[in-house]
């Protein structure tokens, strides 16, 4: 999608399109990894969490699933990464001001799981874990 002139709106995805860019976002955003790395971050903000920080704070995540999470968080603007010339380098991560406005909407889902998962268990129990 084109960025639009200042003042007009940008023209919206279209989940329901194959085509458009829009899942591949969602994909990339509705994560476990990603809903934990950006919680681990938004926490820090506006301060830097380091890679091995956050992996200590992950618990679960491989070294290569969290380097492939972050490398799209940086790439899709939400984290910025920052490099100090060190041996071995240090690498550090932040959430910009668009991590930051995800990670409102990734809390509220965090929260509506952690309430519902009760419920959703039941569910389950009910259907023999089947899927429909």
């Amino acid at each position: 999608m084109t960025s639009q002139a200042k003042g007009t709106t940008a023209p919206r995805g279209d989940l329901f399109d194959p085509a458009c860019p829009t899942r591949r976002l969602l994909d990339r955003i509705g994560t476990k990894w990603t809903s934990m790395a950006v919680k681990v971050l938004a926490e820090a903000s506006p301060g830097e969490v380091r890679f091995a920080e956050l992996l200590r704070r992950m618990p679960g995540v491989s070294q290569k699933m969290l380097s492939v999470t972050l490398r799209n968080l940086v790439r899709d603007g939400l984290v910025a990464r920052r490099v100090e010339p060190t041996v071995p380098p240090a690498v550090h991560y932040r959430l910009t001001e668009l991590g930051l406005s995800l990670e409102t909407v990734l809390a509220a889902v965090r929260n509506w799981a952690e309430e519902h998962m009760a419920e959703v268990d039941r569910a389950n129990e009910l259907t023999g874990g089947q899927d429909a």
